[in-house]
């Protein structure tokens, strides 16, 4: 695969980078998190007008069609802001769930108006008991007249605060397999929030379904099927995750070589000490073999089947979750005491790096499923031999 920009891509790249750097400073982005606001309408317009809403949608429902690629270059760079607008959520996890699981009449209905920013659809499928695991849904559909009844309670859904719809994982009851993927009005009857203001200053929500009636229109594909879509959409999530990391990693390294050069001791500049200096090259180092796994989970997301895809994602999250708390914390370290403030901007990459690692299942969880895989092909390689 071949990860040299485009002429498109780069300027994709140029255009996120001039607003992180001249409209989404620290003390502007400290504000909007001080409002409790979840990000602001005026920041999401401009994310639509640029096209990054529409950067990875199908070009027959407003999108742009272009690739995961995009989308991680967006998130890169507002990795490097800390912006807390919604992207991830709003923009990736459930955009990208409905472009895999929705019928064609499904994706004009709702597609069209979340490329252009109009309207924001959220994804809520975690549950406590699940972990990190889609495969694990206690959220009940009850078959009625015309559709079903939804009753279940979803955790850590990214974007909720001002989304028009959800798309809600559920089983379908009784005795029915698999797991369905249901379309929700954020203003159905039944259907409630609570607010969840996370460490790192973004928002998500628990959402709380109480006989919440859906149309038979609304469930997205065919009933039970809804699990190779989330899976889709979860992988992307990842990805565009892993690259926000990077970009943040990437802005805590630089802010650590600028504060060594600065920062004097015994009348010289503490960079000049080569302990510090090996410590750099560590987080260094942390950072490129981040980036070259995303680089892998990139490639496989475009080139490869679902099971290597979910593989990659498992991969990439341990390994870009564990990178990301060791430079950030790193970084931390060597402002001193500085970096433990609230006014100034290190400590707040690291607050973002442990909040990633709740996200889409820990780094131990994801450590199991890649070793589960291990597993499973050393037996079948057994058993050909």
């Amino acid at each position: 695969m071949n990860f040299n920009l485009d002429s498109e891509q780069q300027l994709l790249q140029d255009s996120v980078r001039r607003f992180v750097e001249r409209a989404y400073g620290f003390d502007a982005r400290a504000a909007l998190v001080a409002a409790g606001q979840g990000g602001s309408a005026a920041n999401w317009s401009t994310f639509a007008e640029n096209g990054w809403l529409a950067a990875a949608l199908p070009e027959a429902h407003g999108g742009l069609g272009g690739s995961v690629t995009d989308t991680a270059l967006i998130a890169q760079q507002l990795g490097r802001g800390l912006v807390i607008e919604p992207y991830l959520g709003c923009a990736v996890l459930a955009p990208q769930t409905m472009a895999a699981a929705g019928t064609g009449t499904q994706q004009a209905r709702v597609l069209p108006s979340v490329a252009d920013g109009s309207k924001r659809l959220a994804l809520a499928c975690s549950e406590l008991p699940a972990r990190g695991d889609p495969a694990v849904v206690h959220t009940v559909a009850t078959p009625c007249s015309g559709g079903y009844v939804l009753n279940g309670r979803k955790t850590l859904v990214l974007g909720a605060q001002d989304a028009d719809w959800f798309i809600v994982s559920a089983k379908i009851a009784p005795g029915a397999e698999g797991i369905s993927l249901f379309l929700v009005d954020s203003h159905a009857t039944g259907l409630g929030m609570q607010a969840l203001r996370l460490h790192d200053g973004s928002q998500a929500a628990d959402v709380l379904l109480q006989d919440v009636r859906v149309a038979q229109d609304d469930l997205l594909g065919a009933p039970g099927a809804g699990l190779p879509a989330l899976r889709h959409g979860l992988a992307h999530g990842i990805a565009a995750l892993c690259a926000e990391l990077v970009g943040g990693m990437e802005r805590a390294i630089e802010l650590t070589a600028e504060y060594l050069k600065t920062r004097h001791q015994f009348g010289v500049a503490i960079g000049s000490f080569q302990a510090l200096q090996h410590r750099m090259a560590d987080m260094a180092a942390e950072l490129e073999l981040a980036r070259s796994m995303l680089y892998a989970l990139l490639a496989a997301l475009q080139n490869e089947g679902p099971a290597l895809q979910e593989h990659r994602a498992s991969q990439a999250k341990a390994l870009v979750g564990r990178a990301a708390r060791y430079v950030c914390g790193q970084a931390i370290q060597l402002h001193g005491g500085i970096g433990m403030t609230e006014e100034y901007a290190v400590g707040h990459y690291f607050k973002r790096a442990v909040v990633a690692e709740i996200l889409f299942g820990t780094a131990d969880f994801h450590d199991a499923r890649c070793a589960s895989r291990l597993q499973e092909a050393s037996l079948q390689e057994a058993r050909t031999a």
